[in-house]
C-alpha cells in the first residue's frame, strides 16, 4: 500500500530513527546541479521621511492583490509578472522569492523585472525599498502578528533583544543552489559554508541601525548570531570537515529546542527547553507528525539550511542591482569541481570566522585576503555561466570594484 502525501504528512513519528529517515529523504535531494534561485528581502521606507513608521494598511494598499494573506487575509496573493511570490516579514520587510532557473541570466532578468514591479507598486504609494541589511533609521517594531510570530518573539525574548531585532529590522539575500549528485553533496555542502565568512564580510551592508553606528559590519548577522546557537549556528563544523551532511543536519534538527507548537486555539507557545528529540521521547501530550518535523525544521536558521537544495542565508541585502554580484560569485565558485577545490583552499583558514566577519567585515585582514582571492576565482569562472556580454561586463566591473576594496583592507 502506498500512502498519499497528505496522509504521510500527518503520520505520527514514534522514534528518532523514523525522523532521521525522513530528513535524509527530503533535505538533500540529489541530481545534476542545474538550478539557481534567489530570495530577496528589503526594509520598506517612506520615500520622503525614511524614519517614519510604515503601518500595515499602507503596505497592504501599496501591494494590492500581490499582498500575502498574512498581511491581507482576503488577498488573492497574485504572483508577480515573472512568477515571484511576495511575502511580508513580521517587521514589514518585503520579500520576493522567484522560481529557480537553469540559466543564471534568465534568473537575473526575471528577478529584476519582479523587483522593478514591486518598486513601482511601492513608489505609487510614496514608499521605497531599503538598501541595507538592517533598518538604518528605525528601531525594531512589529507590523504583523500571527501565532508563529508571537511564539517566536516569546522564545527569543528569553535570551535578549536580538530576536526582535532580527524579526523586525533585518533584511537578507538568500541564494539557493542544488545539492548536486550524491558524490558532490559533501563537497558542495562544505564549500558553501567555508566561503561564507569571507563573502559575508565582503558584502556586509548593515553597520548602521536605528540612527546610530552599531560597531558591526553586519549588524544583521550579529543579531542572528546572538539569538540562539542551537538554531542559528552553522551546521558544518570546520573541526570535522569530512562529516556527513545528512547526519550533521539530523543531529542539529533533533537537538534544537522547539520554537513553536501549532495548536488550533492559536497559542503556539512552546515549552522552554524542549527539543524535537524530547518530543519524540514523549515530552508533549501527543507524538509529533511528519508535518511537525518539517515545520520545526523551518524554524531553524543556520547560515546554510538544506531544504532539498542548499539555502545560503548569510548575505546582507544589497543596494540597487548589486544583489546580482554575490549571486554570480556563488554560481561561479560552484561552476565546476576545480573551482570548488580552489575555493576550499582559499577559504579553509577562515571557515570558522562567522563572528569576526559579522563584527569586523573586511577589517579582518585574513577575511579580506580570502575575499579578494575568491573574487579572482569567481571572475575567472564567470565565462562558464554563459551570461550575455552586457550582463557579464556589468558583473565583472562590480566584482573588480569589490575585489579592490578587499585588497585595500587585507593588510
Amino acid at each position: 500500500m502506498v500512502m498519499s502525501p497528505e496522509l504521510d504528512r500527518v503520520r505520527e513519528l514514534r522514534d528518532r530513527a523514523a525522523a532521521a529517515r525522513h530528513l535524509a529523504r527530503i533535505c538533500f535531494k540529489t541530481g545534476p546541479p542545474t538550478y539557481t534561485g534567489v530570495e530577496l528581502e528589503w526594509t520598506v521606507h517612506d520615500a520622503v521621511d525614511p524614519a517614519r513608521p510604515v503601518d500595515a494598511e499602507r503596505l497592504r494598499a501599496a501591494l494590492g492583490p500581490y499582498s500575502p494573506t498574512t498581511l491581507d487575509p482576503t488577498s488573492p496573493a497574485l504572483r508577480l509578472l515573472h512568477g515571484g511570490a511576495v511575502t511580508v516579514e513580521p517587521g514589514g520587510q518585503v520579500e520576493i522569492s522567484t522560481p529557480p532557473r537553469a540559466s543564471l541570466a534568465a534568473l537575473i532578468e526575471a528577478t529584476q523585472s519582479d523587483i522593478d514591479q514591486v518598486a513601482r507598486l511601492l513608489g505609487a504609494a510614496g514608499l521605497r525599498l531599503g538598501r541595507t541589511g538592517i533598518d538604518p533609521y528605525r528601531p525594531p517594531g512589529a507590523l504583523l502578528d500571527t501565532p508563529r510570530y508571537r511564539a517566536m518573539r516569546l522564545a527569543f525574548d528569553r535570551r535578549g533583544p536580538a530576536g526582535r531585532t532580527m524579526m523586525y529590522a533585518t533584511a537578507g539575500l538568500q541564494v539557493c543552489l542544488d545539492a548536486g549528485e550524491p558524490g558532490q553533496v559533501a563537497a558542495r555542502w562544505a564549500v558553501v559554508h567555508m566561503i561564507g565568512p569571507p563573502l559575508l564580510a565582503a558584502f556586509a551592508t548593515s553597520d548602521r541601525h536605528a540612527g546610530r553606528h552599531t560597531g558591526w559590519a553586519s549588524a544583521r548577522m550579529g543579531a542572528w548570531l546572538r539569538i540562539d546557537p542551537a538554531r542559528t549556528a552553522a551546521v558544518w563544523d570546520p573541526g570535522r570537515p569530512d562529516q556527513d551532511p545528512v547526519a550533521a543536519w539530523t543531529a542539529y534538527v533533533l537537538a534544537a529546542p522547539l520554537l513553536c507548537v501549532r495548536d488550533p486555539d492559536g497559542d503556539w507557545t512552546a515549552p522552554p527547553g524542549v527539543t524535537f528529540a524530547d518530543w519524540l521521547d514523549g515530552a508533549l501530550p501527543r507524538p509529533p507528525t511528519i508535518d511537525d518535523l518539517d515545520y520545526h525544521a523551518s524554524t531553524l536558521f543556520p547560515p546554510v539550511r538544506p531544504r532539498g537544495y542548499l539555502e545560503l542565508r548569510y548575505l546582507d541585502a544589497q543596494p540597487g542591482r548589486d544583489w546580482t554580484l554575490p549571486l554570480a560569485v556563488l554560481a561561479a565558485l560552484l561552476a565546476d569541481a576545480a573551482t570548488v577545490e580552489s575555493a576550499v583552499a582559499v577559504a579553509a583558514p577562515v571557515a570558522d570566522r562567522w563572528q569576526s566577519a559579522a563584527r569586523h567585515g573586511l577589517g579582518d585582514p585574513a577575511l579580506a585576503s580570502a575575499a579578494a582571492a575568491l573574487f579572482d576565482l569567481a571572475r575567472a569562472a564567470l565565462p562558464r555561466l554563459d551570461l550575455p556580454a552586457e550582463l557579464h561586463d556589468d558583473i565583472d566591473r562590480g566584482l573588480r570594484r569589490r575585489r579592490a576594496a578587499a585588497r585595500r583592507r587585507q593588510g
